[in-house]
């Protein structure tokens, strides 16, 4: 493929999938995320891999790959439990492993001997493997001390349904790649390499609209039908780093250039929200359903006109409105980076999807950027009479790892 064809690849593989920006604390794909290269390789029947298949994303860095990256096709998020018995010594081995698999596999590249082929025809497909740490993993693996203050808890919300049982963890993956069967792969390897060490405590499956399905670069939509992803940080922006990644020089110094990861499965009341008139929809959302255009007029990057009143002198964007609410100028700046995924898993015996978001936020320290935002949605949102958070975890996710390290090295080996 010749330079002006990879650059044409590259622009229209990051334009489609790279969603600019976030709503709010519910709505948010991933946006103006960090470019990577898509590079073209040779399958096994000696032909040529197209972008989408050939696009690999570096396992070494100074951030775990998955929290920058543009939001992929296909995504697995899964807990482990460490298994009775098992501690310090075993979770290191379990992260040897792990990063040993995640980095063959972000490659392109089988996963061992044992490998079970089912990627063997693709390539990369864009896939990360991201891991993160839980409260509780410190307690199992006598490391207390090196506990960051900000795995404090999170608070209750009233929008809370939490079900423990799919909730928290000691471990925590994020799979994301642009092809079902490699995402699968890696959490089938992921789960086979867990061995006697750790034990699955939940696992969830998720999705976003596939690379080159639209006609043109857009932001993703969620299953509500809104263009979800207009408010996301940038990482052209100044404050980026500040606001997603933990800085060196902290008192856990293992979590330089790390983020914590706030997930929760947020079920969607599809039934309810869809007997709405689609005026209504944009008044709870402030936003225009066509275009994801603020309701005070211009394009989707335009900025909120909070102050405009109507005829009527009431807000434009009503007091309520789910844009307003969460939006960083209401908020003291708070911000968090929003990549996540949708999922369906079936109809109920009642008849309602059973349907929603994988909400997955990045952020340098949730007690400035979820919880004052999640805190003030809580009193007053008027999307939350449609949605409900059913399950919750809060992980510390390292820094990326150098090479010849594993991912969290530094924290159970200093």
């Amino acid at each position: 493929m010749s330079t002006d064809n990879l650059d044409i690849s590259r622009r229209a593989l990051l334009g489609t999938v790279g969603a600019a920006g976030a709503t709010g604390v519910l709505l948010g794909a991933a946006g103006g995320a960090a470019a990577y290269a898509a590079t073209t390789s040779s399958d096994p029947a000696g032909g040529t891999l197209a972008a989408v298949g050939s696009t690999a994303v570096p396992f070494h860095g100074a951030h775990q790959a998955g929290i920058v990256q543009p939001l992929q096709a296909r995504g697995h998020l899964v807990a482990f439990d460490l298994a009775p018995g098992a501690g310090r010594k075993e979770a290191v081995a379990l992260m040897r492993r792990w990063s040993t698999a995640a980095e063959l596999l972000m490659a392109g590249k089988p996963a061992g001997d044992g490998d079970t082929g089912v990627a063997l025809d693709a390539g990369p497909c864009s896939l990360t493997v991201t891991f993160g740490f839980g409260a509780s993993f410190f307690d199992r693996t006598g490391l207390v001390d090196r506990r960051p203050a900000e795995l404090e808890p999170l608070p209750s919300f009233s929008s809370d349904r939490l079900d423990p049982k799919r909730s928290g963890g000691d471990l925590w993956v994020q799979i994301g790649a642009d092809d079902a069967l490699v995402a699968f792969h890696a959490l089938r390897t992921i789960q086979k390499e867990a061995g006697a060490a750790a034990r699955v405590r939940w696992q969830m499956n998720g999705f976003n609209r596939s690379p080159g399905a639209t006609a043109h670069p857009m932001t993703a939509r969620n299953l509500m039908g809104q263009v979800d992803g207009t408010r996301n940080p940038k990482p052209s922006e100044p404050d980026f780093d500040e606001r997603i990644f933990v800085p060196a020089g902290g008192p856990q110094p293992w979590m330089a250039g790390g983020s914590y990861a706030v997930v929760r499965r947020i079920r969607m009341l599809l039934d309810d929200w869809e007997k709405l008139s689609r005026d209504r929809q944009e008044q709870v959302i402030g936003r225009r359903k066509a275009d994801g255009a603020p309701l005070t007029g211009g394009s989707e990057t335009t900025e909120l006109d909070l102050d405009r009143t109507g005829p009527d002198g009431k807000p434009v964007i009503p007091g309520n409105a789910h844009a307003r609410i969460s939006a960083p100028e209401q908020n003291g700046g708070a911000a968090m980076l929003r990549r996540p995924f949708s999922f369906h898993d079936g109809i109920g015996p009642d008849g309602t999807p059973d349907a929603g978001l994988l909400f997955i936020a990045w952020q340098a320290d949730p007690l400035r950027g979820f919880v004052p935002v999640q805190r003030k949605l809580d009193r007053g949102d008027a999307l939350s009479p449609f949605i409900r958070h059913e399950s919750s975890g809060l992980f510390a996710v390292p820094g990326g790892p150098a090479r010849g390290e594993y991912v969290g090295q530094r924290l159970l080996e200093s």
